[in-house]
């Protein structure tokens, strides 16, 4: 992945494998959570502080794994980004990173983590980006090209962006007449992609991009900043018009398709940058 991500889309990725043992001797651990999102959706989620040790260590450029030669080609099957932009509906999009502070309260983060989970759930759907009906379908997907990078070598990829338009006109036609395809059903389809999306996750930190009004969102910053100035949390936050959604499907016929939803402006990579920016000035 890492030579395909430099070769294609002109980007560094670092990569890494840092044994259990290590993270174990430093005193932190990897907690593994099995996260039902629906009844055919689950995530892993981390705990443990383990996770977070490993990122800076390989940031430090230490456990790395070097790059596949040149040409290599990663397999990205069920890897697609079909759906335009996800617009907000309530207000704003907003992606929330809240990580543990300097004080090692962990039974205040906890409880701060249930607070802004709380906040989130006086908005329709707990503050999900996605309708309950799903996104609407895209006879142009904006991630067309980033798609067809994915599926086939340069020389071929036309191929595949007419498949995809194909695809996409016939789904989004069949869902427009109330047709089905066989087994597949593309209205029910878009109310599980609603359904498996991962809007809100834990990995060493609470993680959320959600949709939510000018209240909620109020509130839920106060209760941030109040934790932060308290040493429970360091937070960083990011607002935009709409969201992102990159999806993995093996086949649309299976339930368990999962979805991870990210800010369409810079999402939780800015978010990170937030909070990495008050870090330093602290």
């Amino acid at each position: 992945v890492q030579r395909w991500v430099a070769d294609e889309l002109g980007l560094t990725l670092r990569a890494a494998i840092v044994p259990i043992g290590d993270i174990r001797a430093h005193g932190l651990d990897v907690r593994v959570a099995r996260f039902r999102a629906s009844e055919a959706a689950f995530y892993a989620m981390f705990a443990g502080g383990g996770g977070s040790w490993a990122e800076a260590e390989m940031k430090a450029g230490r456990y790395r794994i070097d790059p596949a030669p040149a040409g290599a080609r990663p397999d990205l099957t069920g890897l697609s980004c079909r759906w335009n932009p996800i617009e907000a509906r309530h207000g704003e999009i907003v992606s929330i990173i809240a990580t543990p502070g300097a004080s090692r309260d962990l039974r205040g983060f906890q409880f701060l983590a249930s607070d802004i989970i709380a906040l989130a759930g006086r908005q329709e759907r707990d503050g999900h980006p996605v309708p309950v009906d799903g996104p609407g379908y895209s006879l142009l997907p904006a991630g067309l090209d980033v798609e067809a990078r994915a599926m086939a070598p340069a020389g071929w990829r036309w191929r595949s962006k007419l498949w995809i338009v194909f695809l996409m006109t016939l789904t989004a036609a069949t869902d427009r007449f109330g047709w089905t395809i066989g087994r597949f059903d593309p209205k029910v389809y878009k109310r599980e992609v609603a359904s498996n999306s991962d809007f809100r996750k834990f990995d060493d930190g609470l993680k959320m991009t959600i949709d939510v009004d000018a209240d909620v969102l109020h509130r839920i910053q106060d209760r941030l900043k109040q934790a932060e100035e308290a040493g429970i949390c360091n937070y960083g936050l990011h607002r935009q018009k709409s969201a992102l959604m990159t999806c993995l499907v093996i086949s649309p016929l299976q339930r368990d398709h999962v979805h991870f939803i990210d800010g369409a402006a810079g999402g939780y990579a800015m978010a990170a940058a937030s909070l990495k920016a008050k870090a330093q000035v602290c």
